[in-house]
């Protein structure tokens, strides 16, 4: 589901990947398994920020995020498979690793730690 990562000020924990069935939508687990995550890399791992990749057609899912604290980071243009979309989303409590991006970027332009 997910890991920390980074160096220095950029150590963060990041969402890899996370998906429900269809059968056990709506039952929260998602949220949950989010606060767990989020609430490990606060306490045992000192991150300064949580961060993830989404679907930018996947609106339930943003909402969510949304409403457990992520902002819209930047929109990284076909992230998925070249076809489609993806939003970087981060959320940290204090707001000082994250400036959201104006305009778009490209996969190529991602820097990771």
């Amino acid at each position: 589901m997910g890991k920390v990562e980074g160096q220095g000020e950029s150590w963060h924990g990041h969402v890899t990947a996370l998906t429900v069935a269809l059968e056990y939508i709506r039952q929260k687990l998602a949220k949950k398994l989010m606060t767990l995550l989020k609430d490990f890399s606060d306490q045992m791992d000192k991150a300064y920020f949580v961060d993830l990749f989404v679907r930018a057609s996947t609106t339930p899912a943003i909402k969510m995020y949304e409403k457990l604290g992520y902002i819209i980071y930047r929109r990284v243009l076909r992230y998925y498979s070249g076809e489609e979309d993806g939003l970087a989303l981060s959320r940290d409590v204090e707001k000082k690793s994250i400036i959201p991006y104006k305009g778009p970027i490209t996969a190529d332009e991602l820097a990771y730690d």
